[in-house]
C-alpha cells in the first residue's frame, strides 16, 4: 500500500521536534512567499530576499504572546526542477539564521515539494501536503503537539486560509486584511497553555 507523500521539514534541532515549552502550545503559523518575503517568483536564494513591511514587527507581537513561530510554504520551484531540496534546505537555513538574528527564531518550516500538474519525476504527484490541503498544517501539529484550533495562521492567498479551515486552525487571516499595530492580532485571543517563563 503506497502512502500518500509527506511534506519536508527544516528544524535547526537537526530534524528533531523541541517544543520551546512544555506541553501543547499555540503557533503563528506563516506562509513565505508574499508573507516573509516579497514574492519574486520562486525566491531560493539570499540575494533575492526582500523582507515584506512589518514582517519582524509582526512575528515580534506573537513571540511577545507566546506563540512559537512556524512557516508553511509551497515550493512548486522544487516540482518544476528549478532548485533542488538541498538548495532550498540551504536557503531556509539562512532565512532560520536571519530570524534568530532579530530575535524571532523560526521553530520550524515545513514545505511542500510537489505539483500535480507540473511537477518532475518523483515530486509529479498529487499530496495532502499542497495547499490548499491541510498536510503541512497537521504534520505540525503531530510533531509539536499544537492546539490548531488556539493557533494563527497569515497567508497571502485563499489557498493558504483553505489550508487553514481544513485543518482547523482557529484563527486564519491574510496579509492584507490585518490590523494596523501586530499586537492587536493576538489583543483578543487567550494567553497560551504553557507560557515560557
Amino acid at each position: 500500500m503506497n502512502l500518500p507523500p509527506r511534506p519536508g521539514v527544516f528544524m535547526p534541532s537537526g530534524g528533531r521536534p523541541e517544543p520551546v515549552t512544555a506541553g501543547p502550545h499555540k503557533a503563528l503559523f506563516l506562509d513565505r512567499d508574499g508573507v516573509i518575503n516579497v514574492d519574486r517568483g520562486y525566491v531560493h536564494t539570499a540575494g533575492q530576499t526582500q523582507w515584506m513591511p512589518g514582517i519582524f514587527e509582526l512575528c515580534g507581537a506573537a513571540r511577545d504572546a507566546g506563540y512559537a513561530l512556524i512557516v508553511v510554504t509551497n515550493q512548486a520551484g522544487i516540482a518544476r526542477g528549478y532548485y533542488t531540496e538541498a538548495q532550498f534546505e540551504d536557503y531556509t537555513r539562512w532565512l532560520h539564521g536571519q530570524f534568530a538574528e532579530r530575535g524571532v527564531p523560526l521553530l520550524a518550516t515545513y514545505y511542500c515539494p510537489h505539483h500535480p500538474v507540473a511537477g518532475t519525476g518523483a515530486y509529479h504527484v498529487q499530496c495532502d501536503c499542497r495547499k490548499p490541503r491541510p498536510g503541512m498544517l497537521l504534520a505540525a501539529a503531530k510533531d509539536f503537539d499544537l492546539p490548531l484550533g488556539e493557533c494563527v495562521l497569515i497567508g497571502d492567498m485563499p489557498s493558504d486560509l483553505q489550508a487553514a479551515v481544513a485543518a482547523g486552525v482557529g484563527t486564519a487571516r491574510l496579509l492584507g486584511d490585518l490590523p494596523p499595530h501586530p499586537a492587536d492580532l493576538f489583543a483578543g485571543l487567550a494567553p497560551p497553555d504553557n507560557p515560557a517563563p
